[in-house]
């Protein structure tokens, strides 16, 4: 299974799900691949942003190797699965979709039960707990997430 985590300018929720997702999915035995992308330029070759790497390190999850990338049309060839932080990040991916590949874009929190949302809200102009929040809404996705490739395994 290889799944692109897609957000705006992919420095802060994307390269966070997709390091949560590599960890947990190896902590569950799932032979994945995973990546992220922004739907916009502004930060193409940066690192993540450092309070996001921050907030990450603090629970174990390593962002520091990761750069920024925007989403490339090869993408939709190359991924399983595509998911935007929120509702405007999948609109955006499902426009640029070549045909059928739509039906593999998706919000990362339609696959968080018990959560009443659809969109990862950005962090980038809060402080510190908007980053524990976004992380906290990242983990129950990618949960959710793994929780169905376990299931759709069997």
């Amino acid at each position: 299974m290889k799944v692109l985590f897609v957000c705006t300018g992919n420095i802060c929720r994307s390269p966070t799900a997709e390091a949560v997702f590599r960890r947990r999915a190896a902590e569950a035995g799932l032979a994945v691949e995973a990546d992220s992308a922004g739907t916009g330029s502004w930060h193409v070759g940066a690192t993540p942003d450092d309070r996001a790497q921050r907030a990450a390190t603090a629970r174990g999850y390593d962002l520091s190797g990761q750069r920024a990338r925007t989403v490339r049309p090869g993408d939709f060839k190359a991924f399983d699965l595509i998911l935007g932080m929120d509702r405007s990040h999948v609109a955006a991916l499902k426009r640029q979709a070549p045909d059928g590949a739509a039906d593999r874009v998706k919000p990362l929190l339609a696959f968080a039960p018990g959560i009443d949302r659809l969109d990862v809200p950005d962090p980038y102009y809060g402080g510190r707990s908007a980053f524990e929040r976004t992380l906290d809404l990242i983990e129950a996705g990618v949960d959710g997430l793994i929780d169905t490739l376990q299931t759709n395994e069997k």
